[in-house]
């Protein structure tokens, strides 16, 4: 019964997540999310390599404030430049990465605040605001990628073969609403079938009046969800395939079967590498056709319901 409950389930990433050409840019927290967890570093010291509020250089300023608004991005600034879609000076917008020549090609990221503001991990300031337009940073600017979009009512639509669009448009499913991680909470518990009576939180952003409590208070308590370095849920931010690879094989204590399938984009030092071979191993995903499984898209929650309702 797991297994016929969690094929279909995982079966809307294969949808979202498109076949062939294109590329999915996502909807993660509102802008006032994304600027107070940049914010809360300002004055931490930078370190070289530092990825930890105990200091932390530029990379790793972007790549922890991303992490917990629940988007994956690589560690060196030149490598999250390869990320997301190009975007013009001009069409900045709050949480759009910006990045700078400072030692010889792609060197230095900030995130944009709007404007001509962005806040980055400064090699003499820490972590502080900055102008574009400054005489230093103007003149050393290179460009900008946009890897998440930010705001309540923004719906951003992902790429899909024909065939999946069709079985979107039957399904009478709104195609660009992206699962939050208090979304997928709920759908879960609701799918196992847990208690969720119990609404005193673990999670320090989780009252108990929020309709995520019971929920996340259940898959807490079985190991499925934990909390960010804060102890928060983040309900209101996204979750990627290879966040949800790992949810799945907890939540329905997966094993291996067979190890015969390997995706290009999941090394053997990938985070989520056992996760995801684990549901390839059981014919739970094949990936997106181009020998990817996509390890930073990001779950579609009617997807999600969908598939779960036919079940029921």
């Amino acid at each position: 019964m797991k297994k016929k409950i969690l094929l279909p389930i995982f079966a809307t990433f294969m949808i979202f997540s498109g076949v062939g050409t294109g590329s999915n840019t996502v909807q993660a927290s509102s802008v006032s999310e994304l600027t107070a967890t940049a914010s809360k570093y300002i004055g931490v010291p930078y370190v070289y390599g530092g990825t930890t509020a105990s200091g932390l250089d530029c990379s790793g300023f972007t790549k922890l404030v991303f992490s917990q608004l629940g988007h994956d991005l690589s560690r060196t600034a030149a490598a999250q430049y390869k990320q997301g879609k190009a975007i013009s000076k001009s069409d900045l917008q709050p949480g759009d990465l910006v990045f700078f020549n400072t030692s010889g090609g792609v060197s230095h990221v900030g995130i944009s605040l709007g404007g001509n503001k962005f806040i980055h991990a400064g090699t003499s300031t820490g972590v502080t605001e900055s102008s574009l337009t400054s005489s230093y940073w103007g003149k050393r600017y290179v460009g900008a990628k946009r890897v998440a979009s930010f705001g309540e009512s923004e719906k951003v639509v992902a790429a899909a073969s024909s065939i999946e669009k069709e079985e979107v448009k039957n399904s009478a499913i709104d195609f660009t609403v992206y699962a939050s991680r208090g979304e997928v909470a709920i759908q879960l518990a609701e799918t196992l079938g847990l208690d969720t009576s119990d609404t005193n939180s673990s999670f320090t952003d989780i009252k108990s009046s929020s309709k995520y409590a019971g929920a996340t208070t259940a898959l807490y308590k079985l190991g499925i969800f934990t909390g960010d370095e804060n102890g928060k849920f983040n309900a209101g931010s996204p979750l990627t395939r290879a966040q949800m690879a790992k949810v799945l094989v907890k939540a329905f204590d997966l094993t291996m079967s067979t190890d015969n399938l390997k995706f290009t984009d999941v090394p053997a030092s990938h985070w989520a590498h056992d996760d995801i071979s684990i549901l390839a191993s059981n014919g739970i995903t094949v990936g997106k056709g181009d020998g990817t499984f996509g390890t930073n898209d990001n779950v579609m929650l009617k997807h999600l319901t969908a598939f779960i309702n036919r079940l029921q």
